[in-house]
């Protein structure tokens, strides 16, 4: 079976942070965050086949990531193992997200799997239990299973769902990676910001903590973070390396794309307030 043969793929909607603050550590080393995650119309799209067998098998290449450490493999058999399931899945992967742009792009695609194979194979668990699951994988991967754009507390994973504006991105990924493991092991990370609220959001507050110590570490990010802010304010999504900006049309944010400076990828979206992966699931 090739992925020609999977006729029916569910999409995986990629995501912005819109803020994000660290307000404290918890004692086994985790960050405690306060972020705002907004669902884009754009992302990755997966396809199932059920296999009677048992096997679960992604097909085709992803590069950079190998089949039994990608998250897809990893949320299929997790699944399996927590309902006793027998099927098995053939899994492929339309990637269109980058690698490590702080996009949430294995999140994602991560829930999309525990969600298509929870109707596909009939296990019948709830969105709760299922996002229960998700945090097993990844602290952002509860955000995709809930598939609302969302206020975000803890290490990522206590949602409140959010109505956000109406809004175009322009998000742009300069020609580096980030490593979010390094950004949080800076000295200079601020670690102890006030807790903010929904309110002080939507009243305009979009810090990003990770932002200093992010442009000190990676210059091409900052190049990015320049140049985009010559056509709206830049700012950056999660620890990077993508940056984006926020614009009322269309028209603007595929202009910014369309202006993109040598080496450099983008794509412009649309901002979601629910991700059309929900539908597929029965929810």
């Amino acid at each position: 079976m090739t992925s020609g043969d999977l006729a029916t793929y569910w999409p995986a909607p990629c995501k912005l942070n819109l803020m994000l603050r660290i307000v404290g550590r918890r004692p086994d080393g985790y960050h405690l965050l306060q972020t705002v995650f907004q669902l884009l119309d754009y992302g990755d799209e997966l396809g199932f086949a059920v296999r009677g067998d048992g096997e679960v098998r992604r097909l085709g290449e992803v590069p950079g990531v190998a089949a039994e450490a990608d998250l897809v493999v990893r949320a299929a058999r997790l699944l399996q193992q927590e309902t006793g399931c027998r099927l098995g899945a053939d899994i492929a992967v339309r990637k269109r997200v980058p690698l490590g742009g702080g996009l949430g792009g294995g999140s994602s695609d991560a829930a999309t799997t525990l969600l298509a194979l929870n109707r596909l194979w009939g296990v019948g668990l709830d969105q709760a239990r299922l996002a229960a699951l998700g945090l097993r994988l990844g602290a952002d991967v509860p955000v995709f299973v809930r598939g609302r754009s969302a206020w975000s507390e803890g290490i990522g994973e206590v949602l409140t769902p959010i109505d956000l504006p109406d809004t175009w991105y322009a998000v742009v990924r300069p020609p580096c990676a980030v490593s979010t493991a390094a950004v949080f092991a800076d000295p200079e990370l601020t670690r102890n910001s006030p807790v903010t609220t929904i309110s002080i959001f939507f009243a305009g507050s979009r810090e990003n903590d990770c932002l200093a110590v992010v442009r000190r570490r990676y210059p091409p990010v900052a190049a990015a973070l320049d140049w985009l802010g010559r056509f709206g304010v830049a700012r950056l999504t999660g620890t990077g390396s993508c940056v984006f900006a926020a614009f009322e049309r269309e028209e603007q944010a595929r202009a910014v794309i369309a202006a993109l400076p040598a080496g450099h990828e983008g794509f412009a979206a649309r901002g979601l307030n629910r991700s059309p992966v929900l539908a597929l699931a029965g929810l």
